[in-house]
């Protein structure tokens, strides 16, 4: 499958992906919590239902969940992603973030469009941000040719894209793209969302932490350009 395809990848047939969501779906539900689920809903703006199951149990639960589990293919990492999407609650969702963020380096640049599909089904900040940094960013610095896509996320009509091109370097450190970490950041300076000129702004302050002259004089030099916004997340710290 192309690395930019924008088709829903197929859920191949996976066991280990079978005995994982039996076992998911005998045991989140179970401690969902109504109270807290409608609180948790609210919270993250009605973006999808919730079940109510606070981080550090569905941490715990999952952990029940993956026991005496084998190591999985790529093939079994798409299956459960992209079945763990396929239902409404949340917490299956983080799930399957967690699960290609512990088995990325298990994956090739195949699992990009599966990727894709996530950082573009049911989308907000908590599962796209997670996804950019811990599964988009990894296959990337595997496969450099990879850059180019993000090059074309960065351009694409759908913010969560930008969103995720934009955050994909956050753990790079000193391997970053300087050009295209400011590149990105100038080619969407003027965008009207928040959700980009925010992101704009913490991938600035996170390069911060490496080089903060860079990131000082770039800042100094598109201020005209970038929103307050932007700018403000940027100099955090400096």
């Amino acid at each position: 499958m192309p690395t930019n395809d924008r088709r829903p990848p197929s859920v191949p047939r996976s066991a280990l992906a079978d005995t994982l969501l039996e076992r998911l779906t005998g045991t989140y539900p179970a401690a969902a919590d109504p109270a807290r689920a409608r609180a948790m809903t609210a919270y993250m703006k009605d973006a999808a239902p919730f079940l109510g199951i606070p981080a550090p149990l569905r941490r715990e639960l999952s952990r029940t969940v993956t026991k005496d589990t084998p190591r999985p293919s790529e093939s079994d990492c798409t299956a459960l992603a992209l079945r763990c999407w396929e239902l409404p609650e949340r917490e299956y969702h983080y799930f399957a973030v967690d699960y290609l963020r512990r088995h990325v380096g298990r994956c090739s640049s195949g699992l990009l469009p599966v990727a894709r599909h996530l950082v573009t089904t049911v989308p907000w900040w908590d599962t796209v941000d997670l996804l950019a940094a811990h599964t988009v960013g990894p296959l990337v610095a595997a496969d450099p040719a990879l850059a180019a896509v993000m090059d074309e996320w960065i351009g694409d009509e759908d913010l969560w894209l930008a969103r995720t091109a934009l955050l994909h370097q956050l753990r790079r450190k000193s391997a970053t793209d300087t050009g295209r970490l400011f590149g990105y950041c100038r080619a969407q300076a003027g965008h009207p969302d928040f959700f980009v000129r925010k992101a704009i702004g913490w991938c600035l302050r996170e390069y911060a932490k490496t080089d903060p002259e860079a990131v000082r004089a770039f800042v100094e030099g598109e201020r005209g350009s970038l929103s307050p916004l932007s700018v403000r997340e940027a100099l955090k710290g400096l």
